[in-house]
């Protein structure tokens, strides 16, 4: 299939979590009205963006995976033929979690999932208390409309981890994201942070020769410190971009990606081709110097 209709669902959350996925379906709903195939939202959708604080009683947000949240998305898929990227606070065993993204197919099977492998831990940012770095590596999962990479939030400033991914094959590079501005900062500062993170990911488009989709919560949080920007966006393979949210309203918006653009690109463009594979090893030291 050369083309593929992606909805991105752009949304704010509460603190109630029900509240949070019947909303979130409703969305996935909207999106498929308007012939979405595949539906990405954000990263963490059924909550608030907890991690500003380190709280032990936030654990109790988390959940299987599979379990009650993918149950529910997986009765909406299979009812609207919709392939679903859920981003959920997974708890794997007692005392073990991850920030983890399921996929379910269009037909409603559970795919797998894709641990989060790159961990922050800055102000306002302290995952590393919440999560334990993905174990299950670099993930695509094929679904019935296209072969799809995911990343999450954090692993978007890698381009090890887009590289990787796009080596295995994915059509698409997904990143259900949440990220936001101190709303105590200057509008350059906001300016320079949001086109660094946009500029970031289109690179990866550029460099693998693949569609980027990369899916933002919106609104304050975290007592009105934090506001959520936005900016939710879908780049062809050259990295233009096809879409691009605002950074104050919910928004739930279906883009066309010609998948067949990628041959194109990497023919004219050979990026992929061309790397010097044999030269890559120093890649794996930490820094290279003399200790």
């Amino acid at each position: 299939m050369a083309k593929v209709q992606v909805g991105l669902v752009q949304m704010s959350c509460t603190a109630d979590k029900q509240e949070n996925l019947d909303k979130a379906i409703l969305k996935v709903r909207e999106a498929a009205a308007k012939g979405a195939q595949i539906v990405c939202l954000q990263e963490l959708f059924t909550s608030l963006y907890f991690c500003d604080v380190e709280d032990y009683d936030n654990f109790d947000l988390a959940e299987a995976i599979p379990g009650p949240s993918t149950d529910a998305l997986q009765v909406v898929a299979k009812e609207l033929g919709v392939v679903i990227i859920a981003s959920l606070f997974e708890k794997r065993a007692e005392g073990l979690y991850h920030n983890t993204t399921a996929i379910l197919d269009a037909d409603g099977a559970y795919l797998g999932k894709y641990r989060k492998m790159h961990i922050p831990d800055d102000p306002a940012y302290y995952e590393k208390f919440y999560f334990t770095p993905g174990d299950l590596g670099y993930k695509v999962f094929q679904t019935k409309f296209a072969k799809i990479g995911i990343l999450i939030c954090w692993d978007q400033w890698y381009p090890e981890a887009s590289r990787i991914t796009a080596l295995m094959g994915a059509d698409i590079l997904f990143y259900p994201t949440a990220i936001g501005w101190a709303t105590d900062q200057d509008e350059e500062t906001n300016k320079d942070q949001y086109n660094a993170w946009q500029t970031i990911q289109r690179s990866h488009a550029v460099a693998n020769g693949v569609p980027v989709v990369s899916v933002n919560r919106v609104g304050f949080e975290q007592d009105g410190a934090m506001k959520f920007w936005g900016g939710s966006f879908a780049a062809n393979a050259q990295g233009k971009i096809l879409y691009l949210g605002s950074h104050d309203n919910e928004e739930t918006e279906v883009v066309t990606l010609d998948l067949s653009e990628s041959d194109f690109f990497r023919r004219h463009w050979p990026f992929l081709r061309d790397r010097r594979i044999d030269s890559y090893q120093p890649i794996t030291k930490r820094y290279i110097d003399e200790d």
